[in-house]
């Protein structure tokens, strides 16, 4: 016997604060404050949805100064719906955004994790070391000094 899940519809909004939080977390990623959700969300350059029966089950989003610099983040679907295309359905909507709206000269950096760094270098990323690395700390974890 076969089920079929219902469609999964790709929107070009990103999620509210809640859903953002709750995906973030759904999908395995560093959970966010709702306060810093809501300061950060609305500075989306583009981002979408994937939408199940109105539940949002996926999400993705560009940030960046609009001309130099873009990158790709808060890529997540779902545990339960991993594995089936819908993070390259994200990663081909933000990537044509990129593609109609960035200058050519323009970088577009992302911090891949685990496997999916397979799935983005079927879009050009390609891993920066030894040349550069990707380097980062969190405020609330950095000692001063």
């Amino acid at each position: 016997m076969t089920f079929e899940l219902p469609a999964i519809e790709l929107v070009e909004i990103f999620p509210q604060v809640e859903d953002y939080c709750r995906l973030r977390i759904l999908a395995g990623m560093s959970p966010r404050t709702p306060q810093a959700a809501a300061r950060g969300l609305p500075n989306t350059l583009y981002g979408v949805s994937l939408l199940r029966e109105g539940q949002v089950v996926g999400m993705g989003r560009i940030i960046g100064d609009g001309g130099c610099f873009y990158s790709v983040v808060d890529i997540a679907v779902t545990p339960d719906l991993q594995g089936r295309g819908l993070g390259r359905r994200i990663l081909d909507a933000l990537d044509a955004w990129l593609r109609a709206n960035a200058e050519p000269s323009a970088f577009v950096t992302l911090v891949a994790d685990g496997d999916a760094r397979h799935l983005y270098a079927k879009y050009g990323f390609a891993e920066s070391a030894p040349h550069a690395v990707n380097m980062e700390y969190v405020v609330g974890a950095r000692s001063a000094g």
